[in-house]
């Protein structure tokens, strides 16, 4: 242990909590990562820019390497987190009961994500449909990129009241979200800038992206330059002909700005701070 002040500083029992065990499994629940022991399980978040690697055990640590788990193999798993956004957490009981898994909603390739979960959950919220897909007490998995994505697969506009989201748009929604996740994990992830997986290779799903910063660019489907505004403090993006509102404006629904101008009047590109990629349902 090397740094223990991450997002939440990593408690000193761990070690002890760890050592000489055989890890059991490893799973996921929406970001973090179980590891299961017979003492219990260890919860990793990677947070914004943290990653974990298999090296040699007796690789030197870089500045940014804040933990490793020593294998009796000779190997480690390596945590590296330049932000230090990331966490580490320990629990002798049900993981599922802490507190930072208690309240998650489905994962979204499960069947309890449905359009009539959806279209329940929609009723008489104000709130941005894109908005309500990224809040993690709904589905847990769909950032930013693959909001935007889904939304313009089913045709719906991200800034459609949620609460106006018909059964039919319910379905498309839902079949959407679990479409885009699954063709983003064959691909192996969205890299931006610089999101790699474990083995160091780039995510090629950015070669398919319909709508996200492709501001001005022509629509895939029917050519129309694709639009931005920031929503609920991210930009959004989508087709105004085939994500089309046809009943309110779109500055009508919660948490919408148009994106900032420049003094000769153009829209600058909108910068997200940092790593901009994540993996499909378990980093983004």
């Amino acid at each position: 242990m090397r740094e223990r002040r991450l997002r939440w500083p990593i408690t000193a029992d761990i070690e002890n909590a760890v050592r000489g065990q055989i890890v059991r499994a490893v799973e996921r629940r929406a970001k973090y990562l179980l590891l299961r022991f017979d003492t219990g399980t260890a919860i990793v978040h990677l947070g914004m820019s943290g990653s974990l690697r298999v090296l040699a055990a007796t690789t030197p640590a870089g500045t940014h390497d804040h933990w490793d788990l020593r294998l009796e193999t000779g190997l480690c798993l390596r945590y590296h987190d330049p932000r230090r956004f990331g966490s580490l957490h320990f629990t002798a009981d049900d993981p599922n009961r802490h507190p930072l898994l208690a309240r998650l909603a489905p994962e979204p390739l499960s069947a309890a994500f449905d359009a009539a979960g959806l279209f329940a959950a929609t009723r008489g919220r104000r709130v941005a449909i894109k908005a309500l897909l990224m809040n993690s007490h709904l589905v847990v998995g769909v950032g930013n990129i693959y909001a935007s994505e889904a939304l313009f697969l089913a045709g719906v506009h991200p800034c459609l009241p949620a609460g106006r989201l018909s059964r039919a748009q319910a379905a498309a929604v839902t079949g959407a979200v679990k479409q885009v996740l699954a063709a983003a994990i064959r691909t192996g992830g969205t890299t931006l800038r610089d999101y790699v997986d474990p083995s160091g290779a780039p995510g090629y799903f950015r070669q398919e992206l319909t709508v996200y910063e492709r501001t001005g660019q022509p629509c895939r489907r029917c050519g129309t330059p694709i639009e931005q505004r920031i929503l609920c403090q991210r930009s959004t993006y989508w087709c105004p002909t085939c994500q089309a509102r046809r009943r309110k404006p779109l500055n009508s629904c919660a948490c919408v700005s148009s994106p900032p101008r420049r003094s000769d009047g153009r829209t600058p590109t909108h910068r997200r701070r940092g790593p901009q990629s994540r993996g499909p349902a378990s980093r983004r």
